[in-house]
């Protein structure tokens, strides 16, 4: 089986790039990672996201990045090679929107920076009104959040890769440190109020 992130991402300038750095043999040949169908695994990574990063190309062939966030789970998985997300109002400069209506071609980068984790995607993206797929739009609308839906961008991936975690700093959002610090606070708690009885205790026998 091809390596199809790799087909799509080597161009020949690449492999003249890789040529020089002497590595170009290290990517020749089959390579038994597929990567153009999520699994279970990448299906589970998305599902837990909240934000992610998005480039297109402009007309004039400069790359354009752009962050995307929500509550978690908002990039939602249609099924094994299709991905979605709701387009809220913004700014309104529409560059992503507009660079996709001229090419379609977008790379998203997830990351998980608590396990030091990214995943690489290689997508066709399409721009739909909000009432081209009904189902659709349900799946991705969220009825608790107060922005405005102007659009839904579908997502074919092409292909996919998982990146090393080198360089990755941990960090956390303001949710997982009060997970994390809960327990301390409750046995802060605890102590405090032990501490606050064997004082009373004390005062009383001191009487």
């Amino acid at each position: 089986m091809a390596y199809h992130f790799l087909e799509v991402a080597v161009t020949p300038s690449v492999r003249a790039a890789q040529a020089d750095m002497g590595v170009d043999q290290i990517w020749l040949g089959e390579h038994d990672r597929p990567s153009d169908t999520l699994t279970e695994n990448e299906i589970a990574f998305i599902a837990t996201r909240d934000s992610f990063y998005i480039a297109s190309v402009s007309e004039t062939g400069w790359p354009y990045v752009q962050h995307r966030g929500g509550k978690i789970g908002f990039l939602k998985v249609v099924d094994p090679q299709t991905m979605a997300f709701a387009d809220y109002r913004g700014n309104r400069q529409y560059i992503s929107a507009g660079n996709f209506a001229a090419n379609d071609r977008a790379c998203l980068f997830l990351m998980d920076y608590v396990r030091r984790t990214r995943l690489k995607v290689y997508a066709h993206v399409e721009r739909l009104t909000l009432d081209a797929d009904q189902s659709l739009t349900d799946l991705v609308s969220d009825p608790t959040y107060r922005g405005r839906a102007e659009r839904i961008f579908k997502l074919r991936v092409e292909a996919y890769d998982w990146n090393c975690p080198q360089h990755i700093i941990p960090r956390y959002t303001e949710q997982q440190v009060e997970q994390a610090v809960a327990p301390l606070r409750q046995k802060l708690q605890q102590l405090e109020a032990e501490n606050a009885a064997l004082r009373a205790r004390l005062e009383g026998r001191s009487e």
